[in-house]
């Protein structure tokens, strides 16, 4: 009977141990004094977001309808990761999107979705929010700490908050 027990110890061991990554998972605000038109009318380009983020080397691709793709390359880095808009909503000011090609020199991630959502509020002010979901970019049990979740969740968030900033400097009221 002990030999059993100790078996069925060592194999739930096993079971509990391997369990692969969770989705983490970030949301990054910004307060911008102009109106949702004027902070839309610079962010609600898919396809121009080199134009006013700081570490976006080139945005390649075409149009702002659902399914619309574009390839990014990083400053700094070499490799492209291609991304897919899933909505596109001008009258809501809202776009989400999703990682479709990913290389984990360029963003340390294996897959993620994103959403940025403007909010009226007081004083012609707009909020900004940037949210994702996202997967660590070794998905296997135990990444090196470069492509641990740790590193997955300070470059979106290193990302989103670059972008937030160089947005807010851009839009014009």
């Amino acid at each position: 009977m002990k030999k059993y027990l100790f078996i069925l110890l060592f194999l739930w061991q096993g079971i509990v141990g391997a369990h692969g990554p969770t989705p983490q998972k970030i949301e990054e605000r910004v307060k911008i004094k102009a109106e949702q038109e004027a902070v839309w009318a610079v962010l609600g380009d898919f396809q121009a977001i080199d134009e006013w983020h700081p570490l976006i080397a080139n945005a390649d691709g075409e149009g702002n309808q659902t399914g619309a793709e574009r390839a990014l390359s990083i400053k700094g880095r070499e490799g492209v990761i291609i991304e897919s808009l899933d909505e596109y909503e001008p009258d809501k000011y809202f776009l989400a999107y999703r990682l479709l090609q990913e290389d984990i020199n360029v963003i340390p991630v294996s897959f993620y979705t994103m959403k940025i959502e403007l909010s009226a509020g007081d004083d012609d002010m707009t909020e900004v929010i940037w949210s994702a979901r996202f997967y660590r970019a070794d998905t296997g049990n135990y990444p090196p700490p470069e492509f641990s979740d740790e590193a997955a969740v300070r470059a979106l968030e290193d990302f989103a908050r670059q972008g937030l900033g160089a947005l807010k400097a851009t839009v014009r009221p």
